[in-house]
């Protein structure tokens, strides 16, 4: 763990545990997706099930599931501590914001809290659900997550607070995405268009597919 402690003690290491934890974030989010599509196949949730079953009963995914929750974790500590050293370094903000930086690069701790209450929010309705509540098994022998999942996209309530997280998302995405590229070096005027290109595209179309899904099973419902 002496490596960790040193990473978290360095300006540079921070920088770059910060980098490493948000793009295995952003490659969770990409898989994540994938598997939630399949809530709207409208075979009434069958093989939605068989998805969640599987990431549920094998053992490697279960690796990196407790993986992801550290990550996430060392996501956040690493981000409380930059914000910090970065408000100790100029106790007075500027009286007018640079111009090259973006609402969302400066406001990156907020959009981050916001995410985190919109996680515990969705891990209570639904990974607590699914190890502690009382879920119905299918015929084929898998819970039957889909009636969790469309008991809560039922809810006005929930379905808003959903899309209004995922549009918090997309702006920390537009930045972090960016920014985790260019702690790596590869901010080169033949690559950084790029690098741009796809950030903002994976910025905008991950949580707006992530919205659709609870839109579309209200609408629906």
């Amino acid at each position: 763990m002496s490596w960790l402690i040193d990473s978290l003690t360095s300006s540079l290491g921070r920088k770059v545990l910060m980098a490493l934890t948000g793009l295995f974030l952003i490659l969770f989010l990409a898989v994540h997706l994938s598997g939630n599509l399949q809530l709207l196949k409208g075979d009434e949730g069958r093989q939605f099930n068989i998805y969640a079953e599987f990431m549920t009963s094998n053992p490697l995914i279960k690796v990196i599931s407790i993986g992801n929750f550290f990550f996430i974790l060392l996501h956040i500590v690493t981000s409380v501590i930059l914000n910090r050293r970065n408000k100790k370094a100029r106790p007075v903000g500027y009286a007018v914001s640079p111009t090259q930086s973006t609402w969302a690069s400066r406001n990156m701790g907020v959009l981050g809290f916001l995410i985190l209450i919109f996680l515990i929010i969705h891990l209570k309705g639904f990974w607590y659900e699914m190890k502690f509540g009382s879920v119905e098994t299918t015929d084929y022998d898998a819970k039957d997550l889909y009636a969790v999942v469309k008991a809560a996209y039922s809810q006005l309530w929930y379905v808003a607070i959903y899309v209004v997280s995922m549009a918090v998302l997309a702006f920390h995405l537009s930045h972090g995405f960016q920014s985790a590229f260019q702690t790596f070096g590869l901010n080169h005027i033949k690559y950084s268009p790029i690098i741009k290109f796809v950030g903002a595209a994976f910025a905008i179309v991950v949580p707006a597919l992530f919205a659709l899904i609870p839109i579309w099973m209200f609408l629906n419902s």
